[in-house]
């Protein structure tokens, strides 16, 4: 099989940041690096999924809604993937920059009851906000 883009990346020189993956069909992937990989320093599981509850949730409710093609964690937990249309970098760190200074005001998660979640009982409300504030600062 081949290797795909993501693992042709040496993870060890990837930085903290926003940062283009690429384009494909159409498709702008971003890398939301919140973590530097492989520092042992990663984003707690239940605070991973709060996070894409929340920032999800924003941006599906931006104004940007309809350039929003998913938004969510990457399994090594040092950071999310957003796919957009039609963004270009300034207008997506602007997006994220209102997205994430949102987030630090939410005082329920969105989505959190046992008929919208798959594993609604693993979420940590206060440490998500904590890395969206640290992510925030960050752009």
């Amino acid at each position: 099989m081949e290797r795909i883009p993501s693992f042709s990346k040496n993870h060890d020189t990837l930085e903290v940041g926003l940062h283009e993956c690429g384009k494909s069909h159409g498709v702008t992937t971003w890398d939301l690096r919140f973590k530097k990989p492989n520092a042992g320093d990663y984003i707690s599981p239940k605070a991973l999924h709060t996070v894409e509850h929340l920032i999800a949730t924003i941006l599906r409710n931006s104004e940007s809604k309809d350039d929003i093609i998913y938004f969510g964690p990457m399994g090594c937990r040092t950071g999310f993937y957003l796919l957009t249309v039609n963004l270009n970098y300034d207008e997506v760190k602007k997006l994220l920059k209102k997205s994430f200074a949102i987030a630090e005001s939410f005082t329920e998660i969105p989505g959190n009851k046992r008929e919208e979640c798959g594993n609604y009982l693993e979420h940590d409300l206060k440490d998500a906000i904590k890395e969206c504030k640290r992510y925030g600062e960050l752009l």
